[in-house]
């Protein structure tokens, strides 16, 4: 019942299927404009079912291109484990080698560019939607960490350093009632919203004044399968 998207450049956009998760990657602008991303196949949605393969996907965006040695730093792991999960990440085209960087003992990955979906809809087994299920599950929980550290954060923050950020924060819940037709156009909206307005954000992680941020998008049913309220 539910279909997530994972951006590794741009933005979270639509998709045909019943219900959204965010286990969304980041698409250029020429790819958004082209339509949604592919969904994994079967063998990737299988590599990727690793909770450490998802959180070194969730962790390059944000932190930029790292080393094996550098994501074994970060996640508490060897780096003969993080090298080896990367290889096989790359295998699935989820991560690449920075071109020009690096050496053959130390290489430098990061997301490739492009946007995948996840989605529940269409798997030909119990196994194969569980997996799917199972992957999105752990996109969410990494989000929900990563908005509950910056909540957090802001305890410990500065007068100035609020001010300075005033009004580049929110989180936003509306409750109302639609029918599945008008919610597809609310999500087509979005989609037209994050190529105009959120793709051209992309490839500036270089230039002076930037540092990471995090735009979500959520649209999703508050029923069971059987209608009955979650």
């Amino acid at each position: 019942m539910a279909t997530a998207r994972e951006d590794s450049a741009a933005h979270e956009a639509d998709q045909d299927a019943p219900a959204a998760d965010p286990a969304a990657a980041q698409p250029s602008a020429a790819q958004a404009t082209a339509g949604p991303p592919a969904e994994l196949g079967p063998a990737a949605l299988r590599a990727l079912a690793h909770p450490l393969r998802i959180r070194i996907l969730d962790l390059l965006p944000s932190h930029g291109p790292l080393t094996a040695s550098k994501l074994g730093e970060i996640l508490g792991e060897s780096s003969g484990s993080t090298s080896y999960h990367l290889r096989q990440l790359a295998k699935h085209g989820l991560v690449r080698e920075v071109e020009g960087r690096g050496t053959a003992r130390e290489r430098w990955w990061e997301r490739t560019p492009g946007g995948f979906s996840i989605s529940t809809l269409g798997k030909d087994s119990p196994a194969s939607r569980q997996t799917a299920e199972a992957v999105n599950i752990e996109f969410l929980r990494l989000r929900h960490e990563r908005v509950m550290a910056f909540v957090r954060a802001g305890q410990g923050a500065d007068e100035e350093t609020l001010r300075k950020w005033d009004g580049t924060t929110t989180f936003f819940s509306s409750n109302k009632w639609a029918t599945p037709e008008q919610m597809r156009a609310i999500v087509e909206a979005w989609g037209r919203f994050a190529t105009e307005h959120i793709d051209p954000l992309s490839s500036q992680e270089d230039a002076p004044g930037m540092i990471p941020f995090e735009v979500h998008f959520d649209a999703f049913p508050t029923i069971d399968p059987q209608g009955n309220p979650l």
